[in-house]
């Protein structure tokens, strides 16, 4: 991306997308096969995570979801002392937050071959 002439802001968010992406592969494949590529447009640069797996792709997770976050203007439950927050936190989907927050627009597309994951910056 950097002899594309992308800035070094959207390099770094490519950078996290794809690993969340991948991670997210690796997790809900039963193959070794995945494909990763960035396909460069006048729009942006496109990032697509493919796998052979056919699972399901989980949903972002609310940042209010039962896993225990803060949400503001609720108060916070007791028994849980601020260090040990993150110990609680569910793992499916948060990932897919980050790449909600830093893509212009993702998606997924399932087919006989396996799962496409993509995200455009």
């Amino acid at each position: 991306m950097r002899a594309w002439g992308e800035p070094a802001e959207r390099i770094e968010a490519a950078a996290l997308i794809v690993t969340e992406l991948v991670t997210n592969a690796v997790q809900h494949t039963t193959t070794r096969k995945i494909r990763c590529r960035l396909l460069r447009s006048a729009d942006g640069v496109r990032i697509c995570v493919w796998n052979r797996g056919r699972s399901r792709i989980p949903s972002p997770a609310s940042p209010g979801d039962s896993a225990g976050l803060p949400v503001a203007g609720v108060p916070a439950t007791d028994g849980h002392e601020d260090d040990d927050m993150l110990d609680h936190l569910a793992e499916d989907g948060r990932g897919l937050l980050l790449v909600d927050a830093l893509a212009a627009r993702w998606g997924t597309r399932a087919a006989l071959a396996g799962r496409l994951v993509w995200a455009d910056l």
